[in-house]
């Protein structure tokens, strides 16, 4: 089982970046997706989360309207666009598998991507 998520770097407050994660050695349209970040000195805490089908997504409060899951079940691939960042987004983020309606992590972890939000 591979979770690689790429697409991170360094980007000024109010800009964007699209992360992406892909899955493999796992029948990826069968599980929902989260995506979760750590920041410095914090726990690992959810951010958002993708069903099945891609038709139902969620978000903690923080990054409601900024942020926006997607996924290509044909690709393997879930994305996690990121818009208006601010500095408190500045994390290592992380895909996961997710049990739906929940928000802690699966049996499936990925590599971290930084996201680091300079002002």
């Amino acid at each position: 089982v591979q979770l690689q998520a790429s697409g991170g770097g360094l980007v000024q407050v109010g800009g964007s970046l699209r992360l992406s994660c892909a899955a493999s050695g796992f029948p990826f349209s069968s599980y929902s997706m989260g995506w979760f970040r750590q920041a410095p000195g914090k726990e690992r805490a959810f951010v958002g989360r993708i069903s099945r089908s891609g038709g139902s997504t969620a978000y903690v409060d923080s990054v409601q309207g900024r942020f926006t899951i997607s996924r290509d079940n044909a690709k393997n691939t879930v994305y996690l666009q990121m818009n208006s960042l601010k500095p408190e987004d500045t994390a290592i983020y992380y895909c996961a598998t997710i049990t739906p309606g929940s928000t802690r992590p699966g049996n499936y972890w990925g590599q971290g991507t930084l996201v680091t939000v300079s002002s």
